[in-house]
């Protein structure tokens, strides 16, 4: 908090000191001025904005969870759909979009929730991936002498190994949705959300009203990195208290 505000300190007496113009670079003073007046359009931007993200990180999410399942049973699809995958996310976002943007009307918002989905699938099925596959060689030696069942070593071994990898899947992808919902909006598509805004804005010389939907979006994406931390804490309290009733309840 301290940072953030002798950081905003600086740049207002920069702005100020070095008297730069407007079209440069805009006060913090100003684009909080404009983010007040806007306050309703930003409101409905983001929401269409985040409405996006949010139902491409379900999506993403669900996809990458069970992709990731599949690829750790199955050796050789590994092999196959990993540099698949590799190849599609490095694609560009803008030619993926314009592709996207004809195959549908130009009211639709799939060709954004798609590129979340894949942005946020990557993310997901690589880091539940490894932690599926990169679980301790004791752990699943001690299983197997107990003759567990590869199911029995799936539920018990790789996905409580595979859980923190998850949430930290999420903390990335969480915010990457944002910034990709609302970069998807810069190529085509309807007119309603931050990134097309943003750009509107700027088109404009209205650069402190831009900067205010910047500053949308960054609080969007706050609250999508503050949400993931809020589920990883709720797992990680049910796990301890999982694990506190097993101890009683074999004692």
């Amino acid at each position: 908090m301290v940072f953030g505000v002798v950081f905003v300190a600086l740049w207002e007496a920069a702005v100020r000191g070095f008297d730069l113009k407007p079209y440069f670079l805009a006060a913090p003073s100003k684009i909080a001025e404009q983010f007040v007046k806007n306050a309703s359009r930003i409101l409905e931007a983001a929401s269409v904005s985040g409405t996006n993200a949010l139902v491409g990180l379900i999506v993403g999410t669900i996809f990458g969870i069970v992709m990731s399942f599949i690829l750790s049973r199955f050796g050789f699809l590994n092999q196959l759909i990993t540099p698949l995958a590799i190849a599609l996310n490095a694609i560009p976002i803008f030619v993926l979009v314009a592709v996207l943007n004809n195959m549908y009307s130009i009211t639709s918002e799939i060709p954004r929730r798609f590129m979340v989905t894949l942005v946020v699938y990557f993310i997901v099925l690589v880091n539940v991936a490894k932690g599926l596959t990169q679980v301790r060689s004791t752990h699943v030696e001690i299983m197997r002498s107990y003759a567990a069942s590869e199911i029995e070593i799936l539920r018990k071994v790789r996905v409580p190994n595979a859980v923190p990898y998850l949430f930290t899947a999420l903390k990335i992808a969480a915010p990457a949705s944002v910034i990709t919902a609302f970069v998807s909006e810069y190529f085509g598509g309807s007119q309603n959300g931050l990134g097309s805004r943003i750009t509107s804005n700027i088109a404009n010389s209205k650069n402190a009203a831009a900067w205010a939907y910047v500053l949308g979006a960054c609080l969007l994406g706050l609250l999508f990195y503050i949400i993931s931390i809020v589920l990883e804490n709720v797992a990680s309290r049910g796990g301890v208290a999982n694990n506190t009733n097993n101890n009683n309840k074999n004692k």
